[in-house]
Protein backbone atom coordinates (compact mmCIF):
# COMPACT_ATOMS: atom_id res chain seq x y z
CA UNK A 1 0.00 0.00 0.00
CA UNK A 2 1.81 3.62 -1.26
CA UNK A 3 2.47 5.83 2.02
CA UNK A 4 0.53 8.72 2.16
CA UNK A 5 2.34 12.03 2.01
CA UNK A 6 0.15 14.34 4.07
CA UNK A 7 -2.30 13.75 7.09
CA UNK A 8 -4.77 15.67 4.94
CA UNK A 9 -5.55 18.85 2.48
CA UNK A 10 -7.31 21.79 3.03
CA UNK A 11 -8.94 22.76 0.17
CA UNK A 12 -9.73 26.61 -0.31
CA UNK A 13 -12.10 27.88 -2.63
CA UNK A 14 -12.23 30.90 -4.78
CA UNK A 15 -10.37 34.04 -2.50
CA UNK A 16 -10.82 36.79 -5.50
CA UNK A 17 -8.35 39.20 -3.59
CA UNK A 18 -9.37 38.29 -0.81
CA UNK A 19 -5.66 38.98 1.25
CA UNK A 20 -6.72 39.14 4.67
CA UNK A 21 -9.30 36.72 4.91
CA UNK A 22 -7.07 34.12 3.42
CA UNK A 23 -4.14 34.70 6.08
CA UNK A 24 -6.88 34.71 8.73
CA UNK A 25 -8.26 31.29 7.22
CA UNK A 26 -4.50 29.76 7.09
CA UNK A 27 -4.37 30.68 10.50
CA UNK A 28 -7.54 28.95 11.75
CA UNK A 29 -6.46 25.97 9.79
CA UNK A 30 -3.38 25.77 11.46
CA UNK A 31 -0.62 27.20 8.83
CA UNK A 32 2.00 29.48 10.20
CA UNK A 33 4.98 31.09 8.50
CA UNK A 34 8.46 29.61 7.90
CA UNK A 35 11.13 31.58 5.81
CA UNK A 36 7.98 34.18 4.86
CA UNK A 37 5.70 31.36 4.00
CA UNK A 38 2.67 29.53 5.52
CA UNK A 39 3.32 25.95 6.02
CA UNK A 40 1.40 22.96 8.37
CA UNK A 41 4.12 20.51 9.05
CA UNK A 42 1.48 17.58 8.27
CA UNK A 43 -0.79 18.75 5.44
CA UNK A 44 -1.11 20.60 1.91
CA UNK A 45 -3.31 23.30 0.79
CA UNK A 46 -5.28 22.47 -2.57
CA UNK A 47 -6.68 26.00 -3.88
CA UNK A 48 -9.47 25.95 -6.31
CA UNK A 49 -8.66 28.81 -8.19
CA UNK A 50 -9.83 32.36 -8.95
CA UNK A 51 -7.39 33.75 -6.78
CA UNK A 52 -7.47 37.55 -9.08
CA UNK A 53 -10.84 39.86 -9.74
CA UNK A 54 -12.67 41.94 -8.00
CA UNK A 55 -11.22 41.49 -4.19
CA UNK A 56 -8.57 44.49 -2.92
CA UNK A 57 -5.26 42.40 -2.04
CA UNK A 58 -5.09 40.64 -5.69
CA UNK A 59 -1.31 40.90 -5.63
CA UNK A 60 -0.85 39.85 -2.24
CA UNK A 61 -3.57 36.88 -2.76
CA UNK A 62 -1.30 35.64 -5.63
CA UNK A 63 1.89 35.66 -3.85
CA UNK A 64 1.05 33.81 -1.02
CA UNK A 65 -0.55 31.71 -2.90
CA UNK A 66 2.37 30.83 -5.54
CA UNK A 67 5.05 31.15 -2.65
CA UNK A 68 3.44 27.98 -1.34
CA UNK A 69 2.81 26.42 -4.03
CA UNK A 70 6.12 26.87 -5.52
CA UNK A 71 7.52 25.39 -1.75
CA UNK A 72 5.36 22.22 -2.15
CA UNK A 73 3.11 23.41 0.50
CA UNK A 74 -0.21 24.26 -1.79
CA UNK A 75 -0.98 23.07 -5.22
CA UNK A 76 -3.90 24.78 -7.35
CA UNK A 77 -5.93 24.45 -10.10
CA UNK A 78 -6.60 26.85 -12.84
CA UNK A 79 -9.93 28.82 -12.68
CA UNK A 80 -12.01 30.66 -14.91
CA UNK A 81 -10.91 34.03 -13.69
CA UNK A 82 -6.86 33.29 -14.44
CA UNK A 83 -7.87 32.03 -17.48
CA UNK A 84 -9.90 35.07 -18.44
CA UNK A 85 -7.02 37.44 -17.40
CA UNK A 86 -4.40 35.05 -19.14
CA UNK A 87 -6.10 35.11 -22.60
CA UNK A 88 -7.34 39.10 -22.31
CA UNK A 89 -3.32 39.74 -21.79
CA UNK A 90 -2.16 36.97 -24.62
CA UNK A 91 -1.99 38.68 -28.43
CA UNK A 92 -3.31 36.59 -30.91
CA UNK A 93 -1.75 35.02 -34.04
CA UNK A 94 -4.38 36.93 -36.09
CA UNK A 95 -3.80 40.64 -34.69
CA UNK A 96 -5.94 41.85 -37.78
CA UNK A 97 -8.87 40.29 -36.71
CA UNK A 98 -8.52 39.99 -32.68
CA UNK A 99 -5.35 41.77 -31.46
CA UNK A 100 -5.89 39.60 -28.00
CA UNK A 101 -7.65 35.76 -27.31
CA UNK A 102 -10.43 37.66 -24.93
CA UNK A 103 -12.02 40.61 -26.61
CA UNK A 104 -10.65 44.16 -24.95
CA UNK A 105 -14.88 45.21 -24.14
CA UNK A 106 -16.21 47.32 -21.50
CA UNK A 107 -17.38 44.55 -19.45
CA UNK A 108 -14.29 42.24 -19.78
CA UNK A 109 -12.96 45.47 -18.91
CA UNK A 110 -14.52 45.39 -15.95
CA UNK A 111 -14.53 42.22 -14.49
CA UNK A 112 -10.92 42.10 -14.59
CA UNK A 113 -9.83 46.13 -13.34
CA UNK A 114 -9.02 45.63 -9.94
CA UNK A 115 -6.01 42.67 -11.03
CA UNK A 116 -5.02 44.84 -13.97
CA UNK A 117 -4.99 47.82 -11.49
CA UNK A 118 -2.76 46.25 -8.96
CA UNK A 119 -0.87 44.43 -11.42
CA UNK A 120 0.25 47.39 -13.93
CA UNK A 121 2.31 49.20 -11.57
CA UNK A 122 4.60 46.11 -11.13
CA UNK A 123 5.20 44.77 -14.75
CA UNK A 124 7.40 41.92 -13.71
CA UNK A 125 4.86 40.78 -11.31
CA UNK A 126 2.14 40.34 -13.81
CA UNK A 127 4.57 38.72 -16.32
CA UNK A 128 5.30 36.15 -14.04
CA UNK A 129 1.62 35.63 -12.53
CA UNK A 130 0.58 34.99 -16.11
CA UNK A 131 3.61 32.51 -16.59
CA UNK A 132 2.45 30.71 -13.72
CA UNK A 133 -1.18 31.35 -14.75
CA UNK A 134 -0.55 28.92 -18.12
CA UNK A 135 0.83 26.60 -16.13
CA UNK A 136 -1.69 26.07 -13.60
CA UNK A 137 -3.24 22.17 -13.91
CA UNK A 138 -7.01 21.82 -14.60
CA UNK A 139 -7.84 19.20 -12.92
CA UNK A 140 -6.26 16.98 -9.84
CA UNK A 141 -7.12 13.28 -9.68
CA UNK A 142 -5.76 11.57 -6.38
CA UNK A 143 -6.06 8.04 -5.18
CA UNK A 144 -8.62 9.37 -2.92
CA UNK A 145 -10.79 12.59 -4.21
CA UNK A 146 -10.63 14.94 -7.07
CA UNK A 147 -10.58 18.70 -8.10
CA UNK A 148 -11.86 20.65 -11.00
CA UNK A 149 -12.84 24.72 -10.58
CA UNK A 150 -15.97 24.28 -12.05
CA UNK A 151 -16.77 20.43 -13.28
CA UNK A 152 -15.57 17.54 -13.63
CA UNK A 153 -16.15 16.35 -17.04
CA UNK A 154 -14.67 12.55 -17.27
CA UNK A 155 -14.60 12.43 -21.14
CA UNK A 156 -13.45 15.79 -21.80
CA UNK A 157 -10.37 14.90 -19.08
CA UNK A 158 -10.01 11.90 -20.93
CA UNK A 159 -9.42 13.42 -24.16
CA UNK A 160 -7.54 16.38 -22.42
CA UNK A 161 -5.09 13.35 -21.11
CA UNK A 162 -4.91 11.54 -24.32
CA UNK A 163 -3.66 14.91 -26.30
CA UNK A 164 -1.44 16.37 -24.14
CA UNK A 165 -0.50 13.48 -21.64
CA UNK A 166 -1.13 15.36 -18.24
CA UNK A 167 -3.55 18.12 -16.81
CA UNK A 168 -1.92 21.16 -18.27
CA UNK A 169 -2.61 23.59 -21.35
CA UNK A 170 0.15 24.69 -23.92
CA UNK A 171 0.34 27.06 -25.81
CA UNK A 172 -1.45 26.13 -28.94
CA UNK A 173 -3.88 24.42 -26.72
CA UNK A 174 -4.11 28.08 -25.08
CA UNK A 175 -4.76 29.84 -28.44
CA UNK A 176 -7.08 27.01 -30.08
CA UNK A 177 -9.51 27.44 -26.86
CA UNK A 178 -10.27 31.02 -27.99
CA UNK A 179 -11.94 29.48 -30.90
CA UNK A 180 -15.47 28.73 -29.85
CA UNK A 181 -16.66 25.28 -30.38
CA UNK A 182 -13.12 23.79 -30.75
CA UNK A 183 -12.86 20.81 -28.31
CA UNK A 184 -10.35 23.24 -26.24
CA UNK A 185 -13.14 25.95 -25.89
CA UNK A 186 -15.47 23.34 -24.99
CA UNK A 187 -12.90 21.72 -22.78
CA UNK A 188 -12.05 25.34 -20.55
CA UNK A 189 -15.98 26.36 -20.54
CA UNK A 190 -17.01 22.78 -19.29
CA UNK A 191 -13.66 22.47 -16.32
CA UNK A 192 -14.14 26.10 -15.38
CA UNK A 193 -17.49 27.29 -15.97
CA UNK A 194 -19.53 24.69 -15.43
CA UNK A 195 -22.73 22.89 -17.06
CA UNK A 196 -25.51 25.46 -18.20
CA UNK A 197 -28.83 25.57 -19.93
CA UNK A 198 -30.08 28.61 -22.50
CA UNK A 199 -33.22 30.65 -20.92
CA UNK A 200 -36.65 29.28 -23.02
CA UNK A 201 -38.20 31.57 -25.57
CA UNK A 202 -34.75 33.62 -25.61
CA UNK A 203 -35.77 35.23 -21.98
CA UNK A 204 -32.93 37.32 -20.07
CA UNK A 205 -32.11 37.57 -16.66
CA UNK A 206 -30.23 40.01 -14.64
CA UNK A 207 -28.10 38.90 -12.14
CA UNK A 208 -26.84 40.90 -8.85
CA UNK A 209 -24.26 41.70 -10.13
CA UNK A 210 -25.68 43.67 -12.88
CA UNK A 211 -24.81 41.33 -16.49
CA UNK A 212 -27.54 40.32 -18.34
CA UNK A 213 -27.65 36.65 -18.81
CA UNK A 214 -29.41 34.48 -21.40
CA UNK A 215 -27.88 30.93 -19.38
CA UNK A 216 -28.09 29.93 -15.82
CA UNK A 217 -25.68 27.74 -14.28
CA UNK A 218 -26.73 24.08 -13.43
CA UNK A 219 -26.06 20.61 -10.87
CA UNK A 220 -24.26 18.15 -12.68
CA UNK A 221 -25.22 15.53 -9.88
CA UNK A 222 -29.02 16.03 -9.57
CA UNK A 223 -30.58 12.49 -10.20
CA UNK A 224 -33.14 11.66 -12.35
CA UNK A 225 -33.85 16.21 -12.67
CA UNK A 226 -37.32 16.32 -14.51
CA UNK A 227 -37.61 20.90 -14.19
CA UNK A 228 -35.08 23.60 -14.81
CA UNK A 229 -35.85 23.73 -11.15
CA UNK A 230 -34.21 20.44 -9.94
CA UNK A 231 -30.74 21.56 -11.78
CA UNK A 232 -30.22 25.23 -10.98
CA UNK A 233 -27.41 25.90 -8.94
CA UNK A 234 -26.75 29.75 -9.20
CA UNK A 235 -27.53 32.38 -6.36
CA UNK A 236 -30.14 34.30 -8.35
CA UNK A 237 -33.62 32.13 -8.25
CA UNK A 238 -35.10 31.59 -11.85
CA UNK A 239 -38.57 33.22 -11.87
CA UNK A 240 -41.29 30.79 -11.38
CA UNK A 241 -42.41 30.03 -14.53
CA UNK A 242 -38.89 28.99 -16.23
CA UNK A 243 -38.28 27.29 -13.13
CA UNK A 244 -41.14 24.74 -13.80
CA UNK A 245 -40.25 24.34 -17.29
CA UNK A 246 -39.92 20.56 -18.12
CA UNK A 247 -36.40 19.48 -19.20
CA UNK A 248 -36.39 18.37 -22.76
CA UNK A 249 -34.02 16.06 -24.51
CA UNK A 250 -32.34 18.94 -25.68
CA UNK A 251 -31.19 20.04 -22.76
CA UNK A 252 -30.70 16.84 -20.93
CA UNK A 253 -27.90 16.29 -23.79
CA UNK A 254 -26.32 19.47 -22.36
CA UNK A 255 -26.32 18.01 -18.85
CA UNK A 256 -23.44 16.30 -17.38
CA UNK A 257 -23.56 13.27 -13.97
CA UNK A 258 -21.26 12.78 -11.59
CA UNK A 259 -22.64 10.05 -10.12
CA UNK A 260 -22.79 9.34 -6.39
CA UNK A 261 -20.14 6.00 -6.54
CA UNK A 262 -17.32 8.44 -7.98
CA UNK A 263 -14.71 10.07 -5.64
CA UNK A 264 -15.46 13.13 -3.58
CA UNK A 265 -15.29 15.65 -5.74
CA UNK A 266 -14.06 19.63 -4.40
CA UNK A 267 -15.21 22.74 -7.07
CA UNK A 268 -15.55 26.72 -6.70
CA UNK A 269 -17.23 28.80 -8.82
CA UNK A 270 -20.97 28.71 -7.95
CA UNK A 271 -21.55 31.78 -5.46
CA UNK A 272 -23.17 29.42 -2.68
CA UNK A 273 -24.91 30.73 0.09
CA UNK A 274 -25.92 30.47 3.79
CA UNK A 275 -23.57 27.26 6.10
CA UNK A 276 -21.34 25.35 4.22
CA UNK A 277 -22.20 21.89 3.43
CA UNK A 278 -21.86 19.39 1.24
CA UNK A 279 -24.03 19.85 -2.07
CA UNK A 280 -24.36 15.91 -2.37
CA UNK A 281 -22.47 13.09 -0.16
CA UNK A 282 -19.39 13.32 -2.91
CA UNK A 283 -19.32 16.79 -4.08
CA UNK A 284 -18.40 19.85 -1.88
CA UNK A 285 -18.20 23.68 -3.18
CA UNK A 286 -16.41 25.99 -1.22
CA UNK A 287 -16.91 29.06 -3.37
CA UNK A 288 -19.60 31.27 -0.60
CA UNK A 289 -18.48 34.61 -2.36
CA UNK A 290 -15.93 35.85 0.16
CA UNK A 291 -15.41 38.91 -1.84
CA UNK A 292 -19.17 39.99 -1.35
CA UNK A 293 -19.38 39.81 2.61
CA UNK A 294 -19.54 35.92 2.47
CA UNK A 295 -17.35 33.51 3.57
CA UNK A 296 -13.77 32.45 2.42
CA UNK A 297 -14.03 28.53 2.64
CA UNK A 298 -12.24 25.93 3.00
CA UNK A 299 -12.69 21.65 3.70
CA UNK A 300 -10.60 19.53 5.71
CA UNK A 301 -10.47 16.56 4.14
CA UNK A 302 -8.59 13.33 5.65
CA UNK A 303 -9.30 11.11 3.50
CA UNK A 304 -13.33 10.31 4.06
CA UNK A 305 -15.13 8.75 1.58
CA UNK A 306 -18.23 10.67 2.64
CA UNK A 307 -18.42 14.18 3.15
CA UNK A 308 -19.34 15.64 6.31
CA UNK A 309 -20.46 19.02 7.56
CA UNK A 310 -18.56 19.62 10.10
CA UNK A 311 -15.22 19.39 7.98
CA UNK A 312 -15.74 23.26 6.63
CA UNK A 313 -13.86 26.05 8.19
CA UNK A 314 -14.54 29.71 6.97
CA UNK A 315 -13.86 33.26 7.93
CA UNK A 316 -16.98 35.01 7.59
CA UNK A 317 -15.88 38.15 5.70
CA UNK A 318 -19.13 40.50 6.84
CA UNK A 319 -19.11 39.41 10.61
CA UNK A 320 -14.43 39.07 11.25
CA UNK A 321 -13.53 41.91 9.05
CA UNK A 322 -14.52 45.11 10.80
CA UNK A 323 -12.68 46.82 7.98
CA UNK A 324 -12.04 47.24 4.63
CA UNK A 325 -9.28 44.88 3.24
Amino acid sequence: MAVRRFEGFDLIGDIHGCGLSLRMLLARLGYSKKNGIYFHPRRQVIFLGDIVDRGPHIREALHIVRDMVDAGHAQIVMGNHEYNLLCYCTPSRTPDTQPYLREHTQRHRRILQETLQQLDPYPQDKRDFLQWMKEMPLFLEMEDFRVVHACWHQALIDQFKEMLGGNRINDDFLYRSAIPDTFEWVLMDRLLRGTHLKLPNDEVMVSRDGFKRRFFRTKFWAVEPQFFIDVAFQPDPLPEHIARTPLSEDNRKDLVHYAETEKPLFIGHYWCEGEPRPVSDNIACLDYSAVKYGKLVAYRYDYESKLRADKFVWVDVRAEITRPQ
